[in-house]
């Protein structure tokens, strides 16, 4: 069992920052990828950032050179820098991993709870 602790969500106004960190425990191998998804009000759940060992990172279009996702491998930690945050960045954030499980060695995918981003205008 693998479980996801999601941390550093919040209100801010328009233009200001967050950031956002995923740490994953438990019964870990290896981690492949580490990403964060969105979900607000009548839309589906979208991706905005992913990182996937070997491979550059990948970004909504809607976010591209506001946010940043970045991972600490040595603590199984995901961030997301959310800079000049806009009213249409309001949503649930959801962390996900995808985990090789150490016992049997089989890729399986995690989702945090969720953390409510709020951005006022």
């Amino acid at each position: 069992q693998v479980q996801l602790v999601e941390s550093g969500g919040g209100s801010v106004q328009a233009g200001g920052s967050l950031r956002l960190s995923c740490a994953a425990s438990g019964s870990i191998f290896r981690i492949n990828s580490m990403g964060w998804y969105r979900q607000a009000p009548g839309k589906q759940r979208e991706l905005v950032a992913a990182k996937t060992t070997g491979a550059i990172p990948n970004y909504a279009d809607s976010v591209k050179g506001r946010f940043t996702i970045s991972r600490d491998n040595a603590k199984n930690t995901v961030y997301l820098q959310m800079n000049s945050l806009k009213p249409e960045d309001t949503a649930v954030y959801y962390c996900k991993a995808a985990v090789v499980d150490a016992p049997t060695r089989r890729e399986l995918h995690y989702w945090g709870q969720g953390t409510q981003v709020t951005v006022s205008s």
